[in-house]
């Protein structure tokens, strides 16, 4: 079975998100072996220093490569991603299911984003939209955008 991994930054504590999260992860449960991770976000001060949000930044990037398992591809999530659509995000897993990589690592930053090591170091960056998100939503967002790639993939009518 397929190996797909989410890695977050932040922890989800309302209920309309955990609820969510939950039922696509039900829905996933069928195509792939999904993988949750959630890293604590480093807490900054009301109004940090770039500086303060710099070492923040290299802290969570430490810990999300971490938590990369080897021969990974990694799909990293950031506002410079490029944007696609829900049948290119297809079209991209299914040239990951004959990659030789074993693992589908998608990764979420928190409120700072992620570090530039992150990004430079991933197969692919993926923008949601130019539009800004709670990083809380965008975990429910990639997780239906990921169902939705497994149901494009297998023809069926979920996508319209």
């Amino acid at each position: 079975m397929l190996s797909v991994h989410l890695i977050c930054v932040g922890k989800l504590k309302e209920k309309f998100y955990l609820d969510a999260c939950a039922e696509y992860m039900k829905r996933l449960s069928p195509y792939c072996k999904l993988t949750l991770t959630e890293l604590p976000e480093v807490k900054l001060p009301q109004n940090p220093s770039l500086g303060e949000i710099t070492a923040a930044l290299d802290k969570e990037g430490d810990a999300i490569r971490a938590k990369i398992p080897p021969n990974s591809s990694v799909v990293a999530l950031c506002v410079e991603g490029k944007l696609r659509s829900s049948e290119e995000l297809a079209a991209l897993v299914r040239t990951w299911e004959h990659n030789a990589a074993k693992h589908l690592v998608f990764v979420i930053g928190g409120s700072y984003g992620l570090h530039p090591s992150i990004k430079a170091e991933a197969w692919v960056q993926l923008s949601m939209s130019p539009m800004t998100f709670p990083h809380h939503l965008a975990r429910v967002m990639v997780l239906e955008q990921i169902y939705r790639a497994f149901k494009i993939n297998e023809g069926s009518s979920y996508h319209k």
